[in-house]
């Protein structure tokens, strides 16, 4: 696909901006599980926390091929910094879309300037992939909700101002705008993942919570089968895009490093095994871009069966990052498992992107169910 002259300058202008100001820092910032205030603040100031978000709201309103740019070069400097800006357009998306104007009023461009980070509140200890599983409770108490559960895996749960958290009320499950100062919300951070270890990850517990009815975003029956549905395919369309950039890192990492390390007197490079490698790498991430770029330009001509293709790429993408980000710390050897380098952390990313925003096997699954559809219908239509 051929990008145009502006999604070519923002493609640079992003790259640039990785390259000074996250590439250097992933490495510490893994090892410390933290995410600077100033890099927050670097990326808000940029536009990119509004990414998605018209300007009349103070976002950049990029189109959807830009913003998918915007996540691979996030994601070859950063994962954890990349799942910083799903997880806030996420949320942002959702109160645009689905928000009353009095929410959209409060919140928008607060989430477009980056004066408040959002998180989503979906996952409890009990239900991750079967999202209908949530126990969390919304009771009405006069004016206000009380909510009442356990939320789990919070991504930038640590420092998030607005929660988007989902719950069971009498008539269903429900959605709702929570800030963390609300009485009987309380945050306990989460340390030593596998990846994405600067992402900030919390637990959230509520304990009769208590908010106002204007917080209601997603009402009962709506909330799931809308709001989280639309916004776990932001997600998994940020999280495709991401994996493409893990692979480019690794990628570009195992070039430089075959064409200076030499073996057996003779480089790397030279070696027909790590040609093979190299070609595997080169060949996955341009399949995954184009199946990314199929799928965002089916989400900009309001596309249906974008929702399909997204899971495709995801499904194709987190697959090829984990064997990118596999083989090369296999070419790396002992220094891609040290900390040294960043391929050890990129295979370590590689894996979580197996899992989150709907796992490789529940992919499988849609991908499936959609080509029996698809034969059932060419079967009746012969018929």
């Amino acid at each position: 696909m051929e990008l145009n002259s502006q999604q070519q300058r923002l493609r640079s202008e992003f790259r640039e901006f990785v390259n000074l100001h996250i590439v250097p820092q992933a490495n510490s910032w893994d090892r410390e599980e933290l995410m600077p205030a100033e890099i927050v603040r670097r990326l808000a100031h940029q536009g990119y926390l509004g990414a998605l978000l018209p300007a009349e709201h103070g976002g950049a309103g990029f189109d959807m091929i830009e913003f998918g740019l915007l996540n691979e070069e996030l994601g070859r400097g950063c994962s954890s910094i990349r799942s910083l800006l799903t997880v806030h357009s996420m949320v942002a998306s959702t109160v645009w879309r689905w928000g009353t104007e009095a929410q959209k009023a409060q919140w928008l461009e607060k989430l477009s300037r980056g004066e408040a980070i959002a998180a989503f509140a979906l996952t409890e200890p009990e239900a991750g992939s079967d999202a209908r599983s949530i126990t969390t409770q919304a009771v009405a108490s006069g004016d206000d909700f009380l909510l009442t559960g356990h939320k789990r895996w919070i991504t930038f749960g640590q420092i998030a101002s607005l929660f988007l958290v989902f719950a069971q009320s009498e008539r269903g499950a429900c959605a709702f705008l929570v800030e963390p100062n609300a009485p009987g919300f309380h945050i306990s951070p989460v340390h030593g993942m596998l990846g994405t270890r600067a992402s900030m990850m919390a637990e959230i517990h509520l304990e009769q919570c208590r908010i106002p009815k204007r917080s209601l975003i997603g009402a009962p029956g709506f909330a799931l089968s809308h709001l989280a549905s639309s916004a776990l395919d932001c997600g998994r369309y940020s999280v495709a895009w991401g994996c493409v950039g893990i692979a480019q890192a690794c990628l570009e990492a195992c070039l430089q490093y075959t064409s200076e390390r030499k073996q057996f007197g003779a480089r790397l490079l030279d070696h027909q095994l790590i040609q093979r490698m190299i070609a595997q790498m080169v060949v996955g991430v341009k399949a995954a871009r184009l199946l990314c770029y199929n799928a965002g330009l089916l989400k900009q001509a309001g596309d249906p069966a974008s929702i399909l293709e997204t899971s495709i790429g995801k499904y194709f993408a987190c697959r090829m990052a984990a064997d990118a980000a596999r083989d090369a710390v296999q070419i790396h050897g002992a220094n891609g498992c040290s900390g040294e380098y960043p391929l050890e952390r990129f295979y370590r990313d590689a894996k979580i992107m197996e899992i989150i925003e709907g796992s490789n096997e529940i992919q499988e699954i849609s991908i499936a169910q959609s080509a029996y559809a698809d034969i059932s219908e060419d079967a009746f239509v012969r018929t």
